[in-house]
């Protein structure tokens, strides 16, 4: 719902650029009210002008809240200018700057906006069949909408609150003020392999299956062991995790997993630790950057990760610094009539590579103590 901010809602060209009016459609006019829960009645301007705002300011939040330009048209709710209130209000109060305030915007439009379209494309379309032979699915829709609405609602909050106290927590643990936007974690990429050559043998719907079911399998491991999914990418998923183990085991049980569902493709799994900063729900940094390159070179059905990350497994006892190391250990405990170390991983040095835009890194083949992948 952005405008320019002269208002006027015309391009360079002197062309107004309006999407087409809901009002246009009764059934869509009608939505709109039932999803809202108010009725049309101010233009931008007078929207900005009743929430107090300059319509500078009010252009920038709409903008970040990815909402499209509508000119002068009366398209606004009540809705509408308490959100730009409560916005400028936390600006004015000193809770938030003026660009932290436009980056609350655009994460939370930027967020909703493929919830809300899965939600119309996937949920609700299986949901509005029509019912008896003669009815569109137009005539079943609002009814719906109407059942569903508030339980829905009700339920982004519950989620949005769980997250945002899980968040938190974490970043209450932080050691120091910095470490809670430049953090050390374990960031992991997984990646189907000659998924550019199955886009050209399947059907589009297909397709889609495969790559609905990869999302949901890796974001339900991940959640269950303790990672967090930051984004899928179709036929590769981003995912972190607070300490190497964990996104050891992960990265393992993703490939155990794929591997025995014969309809999968092949898996790979890249992995570093370190330093990593964190913006609007993604991850960026060199650390990122390098488990992505050890993803393209990693062997089908396989593991690789940094030699931070090595270090890291090491250190923690989650892995034997080498198998003759163990073996000592081991034959030391039995002397000693005590049990040997328990380590879950293995690491094996891979031959140094060059990495581009990375220098000469070496790369570990993670597995399973005494198995192989």
């Amino acid at each position: 719902m952005t405008v320019d901010d002269t208002g006027s809602g015309a391009d360079g060209d002197g062309r107004v650029d309006e999407p087409a009016d809901p009002a246009d459609d009764p059934l869509a006019l009608r939505l709109e009210g039932l999803i809202l829960g108010a009725e049309r009645r101010y233009t931008p301007f007078q929207a900005a002008r009743s929430a107090g705002v300059s319509m500078e300011l009010a252009s920038r939040f709409w903008r970040a809240m990815g909402f499209a330009d509508i000119g002068q048209a009366k398209a606004l709710t009540e809705a509408d200018v308490l959100a730009l209130r409560r916005l400028a209000g936390l600006v004015e109060a000193g809770l938030l700057s003026e660009a932290m305030a436009v980056q609350v915007a655009r994460s939370t439009g930027q967020t909703t906006a493929r919830l809300a379209e899965w939600q119309m494309d996937s949920f609700l379309e299986g949901l509005t069949e029509p019912p008896e032979p003669g009815m569109t699915r137009t005539e079943v829709t609002y009814p719906i909408v109407e059942l569903l609405l508030p339980e829905l609602e009700e339920f982004l909050v519950y989620v949005w609150r769980r997250q945002l106290a899980a968040s938190a927590g974490r970043v209450v643990q932080a050691t120091d003020d910095e470490e809670m936007v430049d953090r050390r974690l374990a960031v992991g990429f997984a990646d189907l392999v000659g998924f550019t050559r199955l886009t050209r043998r399947m059907e589009e719907e297909e397709l889609g299956e495969l790559v609905e079911a990869f999302e949901t399998t890796a974001a339900d491991l991940i959640a269950a062991r303790g990672g967090r999914l930051v984004k899928t990418l179709g036929d590769e998923v981003l995912y972190a995790a607070d300490d190497a183990g964990t996104a050891a085991e992960i990265a393992l049980r993703l490939i155990e997993t794929m591997a025995s569902d014969e309809t999968m493709p092949e898996l790979r799994v890249g992995m570093a630790f370190g330093t990593v900063t964190t913006r609007m729900g993604d991850v960026f940094g060199t650390t990122v950057n390098l488990a992505s390159r050890l993803t393209s070179i990693a062997p089908r059905d396989a593991v690789l990760v940094d030699t931070a990350f090595a270090e890291e497994l090491i250190r923690t006892g989650d892995a034997p610094a080498s198998e003759a190391a163990a073996a000592e250990e081991a034959a030391a405990a039995e002397k000693e009539g005590e049990a040997p170390p328990a380590y879950r991983f293995a690491l094996q040095p891979m031959w140094q590579r060059p990495v581009r835009g990375l220098g000469v890194v070496e790369p570990w083949l993670l597995t399973r103590r005494g198995t192989g992948l």
